[in-house]
């Protein structure tokens, strides 16, 4: 085995007590394979970019994903600790955006594929389906120096196997795993505030009490439609009978919208690309009540934009106490969320791994969403004063840094500390060893 740089062992030795010894022997190979090689993150280009081409034992690196017995969700455990530790500052709130996506994946031996709507071609009409793996991804929303978007870091997947399966693992709606994942956050990091950020596809009264119950501030954008109700009137002294739960309903959003009288506050909040934007909210309270379960105390925000550009948008979140600025911002921040399911795509080839058991299909789309809070963390210890280089060109010409420059930040790093480490500081001449070019040799020719 090629010696690994000093670079990469302190990253992944906080994941070290969770593998046996001897898995742990092949595990960090695989992870800087993952982070060197382009194109497609199989096992096989994974040995091919560390040097391994020849090795004649490479099952066993397949057995990490497919035999090993390793818990991912001990390891987005230890990844989350670290987020918290180097990323958030002490005392801080911590923002978590949830959303689910679909891995585009097909083959007779892939159990758990379904057809689910593809969120990226679809519109209202019409509607793409598309056949693939359903993900539920949890990620801390943080802001990092090199950008004014805030990043979206993932630390806990899961996958959803689709209802139709039948024999095979039950079926759970992306809600029910929002809320699982909620709570287990919360029992690992019981004493911080905690704000979870969703889509309005995720707007149930179902996860709006379990975010109550678990002393957790969720914001998400709701139906205009949704069904509010003032608090029940006292029950008149002996009057028998259940006490009502909820009052008589309030008016509708559209009829707020339009109503000249309505009590606007005009708060200037943080906006997309880091500018600063006057808008019109309107935050009354209400009962969410939905019928089979007890009715949520809940904040609702009526949000419209002065200049008339932006469509009128409706959010709720149950800290009744909330100002609605805080919220605006939150949601704002969500669609970074979006933005990592895309690079992790383009840059970290998430829809490439080849893998057909249930047990290595479980696990490698959570790892390579790992990697690039892994990549991030990395690139904020290797960054010069918070700042990243970016290429530039004569036909791009690229404002902020992206993940696919923290990535090559990330990999000139471990280059450099694999094969330049007893060389003079600023050379002016570089001798290489004839595997290091060798290898470069083999990584240029398969690049495409």
């Amino acid at each position: 085995m090629p010696p690994l740089p000093e670079a990469i062992i302190l990253v992944l030795a906080p994941f070290a007590p969770l593998l046996s010894r001897r898995v742990w022997h092949h595990t960090p190979l695989l992870l800087l394979g993952a982070i060197l090689t382009p194109g497609a993150r199989t096992v096989t280009a994974a040995l091919r970019a560390t040097g391994l081409a020849a090795e004649r034992r490479f099952t066993n690196y397949h057995r990490v994903l497919t035999r090993a017995t390793w818990s991912a969700r001990q390891g987005s455990r230890v990844l989350l600790s670290m987020l918290v530790t180097l990323v958030v500052p002490p005392e801080a709130t911590i923002v978590l955006g949830a959303d689910d996506t679909v891995e585009r994946r097909s083959g007779r031996k892939i159990n758990a594929t379904g057809g689910d709507r593809d969120a990226v071609r679809s519109s209202t009409s019409p509607v793409i389906r598309c056949c693939g793996l359903k993900w539920v991804s949890m990620m801390r929303l943080v802001a990092v120096p090199w950008s004014r978007r805030v990043g979206a870091l993932p630390f806990l997947t899961a996958l959803g196997w689709p209802a139709n399966k039948r024999g095979q693992r039950r079926h759970q709606p992306s809600i029910d795993w929002v809320r699982q994942m909620m709570k287990q956050v919360r029992r690992w990091l019981p004493g911080r505030r905690l704000v979870l950020v969703v889509d309005g596809g995720f707007a149930a009264v179902s996860l709006a009490l379990a975010c109550v119950k678990s002393r957790v501030a969720i914001v998400s954008r709701w139906r205009w439609d949704a069904a509010r109700y003032h608090p029940p009137d006292p029950q008149p002294r002996g009057q028998r009978g259940r006490k009502p739960s909820q009052g008589r309903r309030q008016r509708r959003l559209p009829a707020w919208a339009s109503r000249s009288a309505t009590p606007w506050e005009d708060p200037e909040v943080a906006w997309y690309g880091g500018q600063r934007k006057p808008l019109w909210v309107f935050s009354p309270t209400a009962l969410w009540y939905t019928p089979g379960l007890p009715p949520v105390d809940i904040r609702y925000v009526l949000v419209a934009d002065p200049e008339g550009k932006l469509r009128m948008e409706a959010l709720f979140g149950p800290d009744i106490e909330a100002t609605p600025a805080p919220s605006l911002e939150w949601v704002v921040m969500r669609w970074s969320v979006e933005v990592t399911f895309q690079e992790a795509r383009a840059h970290l080839g998430l829809e490439t791994p080849r893998q057909w058991s249930d047990r290595a299909t479980a696990r490698t789309t959570p790892v390579l969403l790992a990697l690039c809070s892994i990549v991030t963390m990395r690139a904020l210890r290797l960054s010069q004063a918070g700042q990243i280089p970016v290429p530039l060109t004569a036909w791009y010409q690229k404002a902020e840094p992206t993940l696919v420059d923290c990535l090559a930040l990330v990999r000139e790093h471990l280059w450099r500390a694999r094969f330049c480490a007893t060389s003079a500081p600023e050379p002016e001449f570089v001798q290489l060893p004839r595997e290091a070019f060798e290898l470069l040799l083999t990584g240029l020719s398969f690049a495409a």
